[in-house]
């Protein structure tokens, strides 16, 4: 890993944007931030992924697989050719996101901490699933965004068509910036609206050359005809401007500018640019929309937090001055300087060697070092100011998701919430020397990713991991044996199953044991109650009169808790349930906090043989898309898995089938599918919510599991 050229500190905010790549899967994100690398003078040879030489995908599995796997964060330097931003260099810190949903998380945790994005549209294909996904995770975070047309060059790639599905399928006010001149194999160039000015590229080795020319003769009408639809929304977002319009008075290019640029940070307008990045084109158009309609860190609105003193709510401005209010964001594992943390600095300034409060977790840190990243590369630097994106060496005890600031001015800012995982599968070491490998392993990998989980089989002893898909889990695997040398027996994958309750009930714990000398008590009643999906577990205490002391209402939790992590039908997780210790005993001497934290696991298997027990499962959202003639086979495969049939369309020359299926019906379905269609259909697939599973199944599943006992019985 090389130390790179010293960048400029003392850009100021308005010349600084963080933005992020985000797509669907293949749309073209990472070649498309290759170009920008290139252009921007960051990088002397285009990446290509084919080849396996792409700056941001610099992992070994995300160059074999030619596919992003981990976020890559680089800073890189734009002067746009013209208009307000002209010859002004501008800091522009990218963030090259992954477009599979395994890896969902480096998606949700890069939006938390960008000021804007650009969405990568596939030209052919119009929004895919994933781009519905990422989308959403957006708006989530109300981030700014560009929209950029890509594989203009493709056959099938239809401009206007891939807008118009944007407004359908996602609700955005999409609109044409700028019209291609020609589509697939005669796509030269594009005209922008506003300023109604043509651009033609000199070939497509590296596109660095484009020429501004006449606007073609055929094109005159349809370009007057899309600058009269874009000025008149852009009027529409500015009272002035609506008044000007309406009274049929000229505007001018700046004024529609400075308005467009207030639209799409207030998110009413999301402008789409044509190109195609692999054939060099348009890279450049796209940049200029970058610095001039995407804000900088002081165009967006304050960060908000909780005094964790006083619980009220605090601001942050976007002030190198202000006192210091960070995020950190991720965390990597790097074989030369060891664990990084990824940080966004919202407020102040923070300083190489000082000392930071970790307000999440309430301790103190010391930052060893500061860096700039630039994919695998760094550059070492004093300072990070408000609005960067740095990495700091040294941070021991710090998450993703934790707040740093200053400790005499503490705040909480809004942690990032990540999805649960809908696949385990179990990892037992080779030696006895794998053993230790392994531990340090995984305890390095779920530092890493928060939607990587690992916990111990209490039954079997065996490791169990998971994660959001095989994908993720395969990657994971393959990280430990390449980068901790450890040597594993690997599982087939299972699916992540839940346990719940259907109905209300009461039961009671009770644990005594005497044994000559000092005893055992510990006798709770608990009450189960069901809870609405998705809203995960409660534990209260409604004892009075000191029915049972204070001190043991902890650990009756703990046990409750420990009883609905190993599962109590078979031997899933329990969730969406409210335990509630109503009444109880104790006894002066005997009474522990070992033995009401039996007494409350008891309790909890008792109440549970009344409350209807059922599994749940994980539902997928599944996309085939398919040529004409093998949708029928496609169909009838799917319904026999279970699925639920949503919806059939037409996109471009292929159908689309939109089906929610059970994650345990869909093992193998890659070969399933290539067999079925002669390799032609090609599906995607993301966790769409949990469902009961039906009783026939349930039952072979309890059999299976081996858990027996009255509550199993009773389904």
């Amino acid at each position: 890993m090389a130390v790179t050229t010293k960048t400029k500190r003392d850009f100021p905010l308005d010349r600084i944007r963080n933005i992020g790549i985000i797509a669907h899967i293949d749309a073209g994100k990472t070649t498309t931030t290759e170009r920008i690398l290139f252009y921007t003078g960051r990088t002397y040879k285009i990446g290509n992924i084919d080849e396996g030489t792409t700056v941001t995908d610099w992992m070994e599995q995300e160059r074999e697989r030619g596919i992003t796997i981990v976020s890559a964060a680089i800073t890189t330097f734009w002067t746009p050719l013209a208009g307000p931003y002209k010859d002004q260099e501008t800091r522009v810190n990218i963030i090259d996101t992954p477009g599979h949903v395994d890896f969902t998380a480096e998606v949700e945790r890069s939006l938390r901490v960008l000021d804007g994005g650009v969405i990568v549209l596939d030209a052919a294909s119009g929004v895919q699933s994933q781009t519905e996904t990422v989308w959403r995770q957006a708006n989530k975070y109300k981030v700014p965004l560009v929209a950029f047309a890509n594989k203009m060059d493709v056959i099938g790639a239809d401009f206007l068509g891939t807008i118009q599905s944007a407004r359908d399928r996602l609700g955005a006010n999409a609109l044409a910036y700028n019209l291609p001149i020609g589509k697939e194999n005669d796509f030269k160039g594009a005209v922008d609206l506003l300023t109604q000015k043509a651009f033609v590229w000199e070939g497509d080795q590296t596109g660095a050359k484009f020429n501004e020319v006449e606007i073609p003769t055929d094109m005159v009408s349809e370009v007057e005809e899309h600058r009269e639809k874009l000025v008149e929304e852009i009027a529409g977002t500015d009272d002035q401007l609506m008044e000007k319009y309406l009274a049929g008075e000229e505007i001018t290019v700046e004024e529609l500018k400075k308005a467009l640029r207030q639209a799409v940070i207030d998110n009413k307008i999301v402008p789409v640019l044509a190109g195609s990045s692999l054939r060099n084109k348009g890279v450049q158009l796209m940049l200029d929309a970058v610095v001039e309609f995407l804000p900088s860190p002081q165009d967006v609105a304050e960060v908000y937090g909780t005094n964790p003193g006083t619980d009220e709510q605090e601001i942050r401005k976007a002030d190198p001055h202000a006192p210091l209010a960070a995020l950190a964001f991720k965390i990597q594992v790097d074989p030369h300087v060891g664990k990084l943390t990824y940080i966004r600095v919202y407020s102040g300034t923070l300083q190489s060697g000082s000392y930071i409060y970790n307000s999440s977790k309430q301790i103190k840190e010391r930052i060893g070092r500061l860096m700039l990243m630039h994919a695998n590369d760094r550059e070492e630097i004093e300072e990070a100011y408000a609005g960067e994106i740095v990495a700091a060496v040294g941070l021991k005890e710090t998450i993703t998701g934790n707040t740093l600031c200053d400790e005499g001015n503490p705040i909480v800012l809004e942690s990032i919430n990540f999805p649960e995982p809908v696949i385990s599968l179990a990892i037992e070491p080779k030696t006895k020397s794998d053993q230790e490998k392994l531990g340090y392993a995984l305890s390095r990998l779920s530092e890493e990713d928060p939607t990587f989980r690992v916990k111990t089989d209490q039954d079997t002893g065996q490791t169990i991991i998971a994660g959001m898909g095989e994908l993720q889990l395969e990657v994971l695997v393959d990280r430990m044996k390449r980068e901790f040398k450890v040597e594993a027996n690997v599982g087939t994958p299972q699916v992540a199953y839940r346990e719940t309750i259907t109905q209300t009930s009461t039961g009671e714990g009770k644990y005594i044991r005497q044994t000559g000398g000092r005893g055992q008590y510990g006798h709770c009643l608990l009450r189960i109650e069901p809870l609405p999906r998705g809203q995960g577990r409660e534990f209260v205490s409604e004892i009075v009169g000191g029915a049972i002391p204070r001190e043991f209402i902890p650990a009756i939790g703990k046990g409750v808790v420990e009883k609905e992590d190993t599962g109590i039908l078979a031997g899933y997780p329990v969730t969406d349930i409210k335990v509630a210790v109503y009444d109880g005993s104790y006894h002066d001497v005997d009474s522990s906090e070992m033995a009401f934290k039996i007494a409350g696991s008891l309790g909890l298997t008792e109440a549970s043989s009344g409350a209807g027990m059922i599994l749940l499962e994980p539902i997928m959202k599944v996309e085939v898309t398919t040529p004409e003639e093998f949708l029928g086979d496609i169909i009838a495969d799917l319904s026999s898995k279970r699925a639920q049939i949503l919806s059939t369309e037409m996109r471009g020359n292929a159908r689309v089938v939109l089906a929610l299926v059970p994650l345990a019906e869909m093992g193998g379905y890659a070969t399933t599918i290539r067999s079925m269609s002669q390799g032609r259909a090609t599906y995607y697939m993301e966790a769409d919510h949990y469902e009961e599973v039906p009783k026939n199944i349930t039952q072979k599943i309890v059999e299976s599991s081996g858990f027996t006992g009255r509550v199993a019985t009773a389904i």
